[in-house]
């Protein structure tokens, strides 16, 4: 019985018609068009600059081809137009930075591309918008980078790509510091030294736009009189070299200025002590850098007698906080100013095909440099 059952079954008139030779035809077109579709969802091959092991910059990296890499529906691929050399990523790529990628890494953190592609579920964007990593992120020294839509943020078309490609780390940190700490009104005074770092040239600036008067100290070195003229240019109110304040009492250089409320510090060593000499009863210094890699001392007097406040910043603290969203909205205001010619600084674009010659400048090997911004 079981055997008659079976033996029906295969005399059983299939369902469906056999397909036609045309069904067979559109099956492998569409089945082209998938593959076709596969393949678009790839990046470009990309150009990076690598590191394999953390130590000297300009002994580990390394210029290697990259193969395509996949864009998923939330992903972004962008073709980067240029990215700056900042001491934290030579910090990084030594492995002294307290945020860092974990190695093999591409390098960079900051930079600017335009759309090249986007994943299906991607909306808002569009191929030739100007973005930037907002906050920042990994990787920037490459021809194309991949990531998903939250990490890009969108500018305005007309921005130079320059000042969008550094916007974050040091404008950002000028803006933060003199709106975070002490509440400054037109008329009051800050005081910093490192100046002329970019970070120096926007805090003249950004002080500027808000009626607030800047005291600046440089380093004794050739070509002071020339960094003077140009700070001044830009709105400082008094530079100084180092030496100039080898003086008992430094408060009696400032004629009409008040004494100001808050200090910054990049250098530490004598220069940070020069920032409190000017400060006022209650000031507060704020510390962000130490580039002469020399401790801040304050003396016993200025804690008991002037009371003294020191601070330290970190903008990492800030992208990590609640307020990293808006650092979009800083972003915006800052790139404006640069757009409107009120927030300059100065910058060298150097190609990416002469990474390393931009490499070596920012490592001091090529004496005192501009900041180097590779243009890809």
């Amino acid at each position: 019985m079981a055997s008659s059952s079976f033996l029906k079954l295969l005399t059983l008139k299939p369902l469906h018609k056999p397909p036609s030779s045309s069904i067979i035809i559109n099956h492998f077109s569409n089945m082209k068009f998938t593959f076709r579709s596969f393949s678009a969802a790839m990046s470009p091959p990309s150009t990076a600059v690598m590191y394999d092991q953390e130590g000297p910059p300009d002994s580990v990296t390394k210029m290697v081809e990259l193969p395509p890499a996949e864009i998923k529906e939330n992903d972004v691929c962008v073709k980067m137009l240029a990215a700056p050399i900042n001491p934290s990523d030579i910090n990084r790529i030594q492995g002294v930075y307290p945020v860092r990628p974990q190695v093999p890494a591409v390098g960079g953190y900051e930079g600017v591309g335009e759309v090249h592609s986007l994943g299906s579920a991607v909306k808002g964007l569009s191929p030739g918008d100007l973005v930037i990593p907002c906050p920042p992120s990994f990787g920037t020294w490459q021809t194309y980078v991949v990531k998903e839509q939250s990490v890009w943020h969108k500018v305005a078309k007309g921005t130079p790509v320059e000042y969008a490609a550094t916007v974050f780390v040091n404008p950002l940190t000028a803006l933060r510091m003199l709106e975070d700490f002490v509440d400054l009104n037109p008329g009051d005074s800050i005081v910093q030294n490192g100046a002329t770092s970019i970070v120096g040239q926007c805090i003249i600036q950004l002080a500027r736009i808000r009626g607030i008067r800047s005291i600046n100290i440089i380093r004794d070195r050739a070509g002071s009189d020339e960094a003077k003229e140009k700070l001044k240019k830009l709105g400082a109110d008094e530079v100084y070299t180092e030496s100039q304040l080898d003086v008992k009492n430094v408060k009696s250089l400032l004629d009409n200025i008040p004494e100001p409320a808050l200090g910054f510090n990049c250098v530490g060593g004598n220069a940070a002590t020069l920032v409190m000499k000017f400060l006022r009863q209650r000031g507060t210094m704020v510390t962000y850098g130490g580039m002469s890699k020399k401790p801040v001392t304050v003396s016993t007097s200025a804690f008991i007698f002037k009371e003294l406040s020191l601070r330290g910043f970190w903008l990492q603290n800030l992208v990590s906080s609640a307020k990293g969203e808006e650092c979009k909205s800083m972003v915006d205001y800052l790139l404006g100013l640069a757009r409107d010619g009120k927030l300059t600084y100065g910058m060298e674009s150097t190609p990416f095909k002469d990474f390393h010659i931009g490499l070596d400048k920012s490592l001091g090997k090529l004496g005192s440099q501009p900041k180097q911004i590779i243009k890809f």
